[in-house]
């Protein structure tokens, strides 16, 4: 199941808002309550105050019976010295300003049932209104009115929108807790293969060797990449497809991903399994309790995943089950094998960000399309995490804003980090040196990519950074402790020369129990 959904997982991180406008919030006050809705407006009109306090208020009159294309439908003695509701349609932005102001209206809100867009005119217009203008939705009008009647108050402002957001430190802390979490949980489970593997150890094959794939041939890893690049390309152009079929192996993927960790976190703090028989088949309680919890939790975000207020908690958790499942499942066998894969995957990463928007017709990148659906409002796919911009007030109210982080960005440098996590039990190293180096070196490299992405104001492909930070710095510690032969040749008893004794957990040297496992 991994192996069918890894081909499309992406590496970019940046921000994302559904609505590409300026937008800015209505409050509503009728002495008691409050309510605060999205408008859109332009800052070439009358600007709008920062904040709540600097914005003044004005009584609403209700005029959605006409589109204000012609100022004598309305008697300005109605409207002089008040804020204006009009439907939008029929004449264009400016000249139900002009109108609006001619009548002594002192602020214009159009509703519109359809798409809200940034109002603009002519640039000779612009000097001519003196008055705020703003796009509301209609549904939204339409609850103000039930919840305030008639009598309502009404204040326009835009508060400023701030680049640094407390998100971007949830997606750091979600990003490195999930690399250190699975480099460890891999080398944990190499360490009780080699210890199943040892006289004494029982034999056979352990619970934690049990499903993992290994890469371990420079040919495999050129055809994966390939195939990655076929696979994006063909969700290019087939998304409208394709899309249902990845969340639907998400779903699958992701609850028997969450089900290993539930099942590993069990095992690790001692918690005991009753079973029962059925036709001489034990089955576990356990199992069973944990099962149904994870297909659960998967069948919810499955129905709820355009739900973007909450359901992005439930992505994020099956998120980061499946990368911690795929760090441990994907072993790398040595690190001439993760030079190759990563360097690849770094020009796959590049090439799909910042040379595509060459060939698009839009001109936005392949990766950013197939990351964010071609339509904004439409199906996404489940290859990312996602936290709201928690500062983004204004822009929230009118359609959710999320920092992300491609699966990719984690799981990439992840098998790396995982590789060291295996070669520190190798060589049984009590300080798991090489572990703790590349986790190192993967912080330092989100670091810097978000440094990057707030002094650009762009996306950044994080594997860019993440990827000479994490190489570079495995390679400086095997140099700098005289095993870089080892290192770069992996499992001793698959690739290095016969002649040399192999490394195995606790300074034992019996190649019979290298040859086993």
């Amino acid at each position: 199941m991994e192996r069918a959904i890894k081909v499309v997982i992406l590496s970019v991180i940046f921000t994302v808002s559904q609505i590409t406008c300026q937008e800015a919030i209505l409050h509503i006050s009728n002495g008691g309550t409050e309510r605060e809705y999205c408008i859109v407006h332009n800052h070439s009109w009358t600007p709008l105050a920062t904040s709540l306090d600097d914005a003044k208020q004005y009584p609403l009159v209700t005029m959605t019976s006409t589109v204000l294309c012609n100022a004598s439908e309305i008697t300005p003695d109605v409207v002089k010295g008040k804020a204006l509701v009009v439907m939008r349609g029929d004449c264009d932005f400016s000249q139900k300003a002009l109108n609006a102001q001619n009548l002594g209206a002192t602020t214009l809100l159009i509703a519109s049932n359809k798409s809200l867009i940034t109002p603009s005119a002519n640039d000779s217009e612009y000097s001519k209104v003196q008055i705020p203008l703003a796009l509301m939705r209609y549904r939204d009008f339409l609850e103000a009115q039930q919840v305030f009647g008639k009598e309502m108050q009404v204040r326009l402002y835009a508060p400023p929108h701030s680049k640094i957001d407390p998100s971007i430190a949830v997606i750091l802390l979600i990003s490195i807790v999930t690399v250190v979490l699975g480099g460890y949980w891999s080398g944990a489970c190499e360490r009780d293969r080699l210890n199943s593997c040892a006289p004494g150890g029982g034999g056979g094959e352990s619970k934690a060797e049990s499903g993992e794939l290994s890469l371990y041939s420079p040919l495999k890893v050129v055809i994966f990449v390939a195939f990655m690049c076929g696979m994006l390309v063909l969700m290019y152009f087939f998304y409208n497809v394709l899309v249902y079929v990845i969340i639907a192996i998400f779903c699958l993927a992701s609850a028997s991903a969450l089900f290993s960790c539930f099942d590993a976190v069990m095992d690790k703090i001692g918690c005991g399994t009753l079973s029962f028989s059925v036709r001489n088949c034990n089955i576990s309680v356990r199992s069973l309790i944990l099962a149904a919890v994870c297909i659960t939790i998967a069948v919810i975000w499955g129905v709820y995943r355009n739900e973007e207020r909450w359901i992005w908690i439930l992505q994020d958790l099956l998120g980061i089950a499946f990368c911690l499942n795929f760090m441990k499942t994907i072993s790398l066998s040595n690190f001439k094998i993760c030079v190759i894969l990563l360097s690849l995957l770094l020009v796959y990463d590049v090439f799909f960000v910042f040379i595509t928007p060459f060939f698009t017709k839009n001109g936005v990148s392949i990766m950013v399309q197939v990351a964010l659906g071609p339509d904004a409002s439409g199906e996404k796919l489940p290859v990312v995490m996602r936290v709201p911009r928690f500062s983004a007030w204004a822009q929230n109210l009118c359609g959710m804003q999320f920092s992300i982080l491609g699966y990719g960005d984690i799981i990439v440098p992840g098998l790396l980090v995982a590789y060291c996590s295996r070669f520190d039990v190798w060589i049984n190293s009590s300080k798991k040196i090489y572990f703790v180096s590349c986790c190192i070196a993967y912080l330092l490299g989100m670091i810097l990519t978000f440094a990057v992405m707030l002094l650009s104001g762009m996306g950044q492909p994080a594997l860019l950074y993440l990827v000479p930070f994490t190489l570079i710095t495995s390679a400086v510690v095997a140099g700098c402790r005289g095993e870089i032969k080892q290192f770069w040749s992996g499992t001793t008893y698959r690739v290095l020369d016969s002649s040399r004794e192999p490394l195995l957990p606790e300074g034992r040297t019996d190649r019979s129990i290298a040859e086993r496992c």
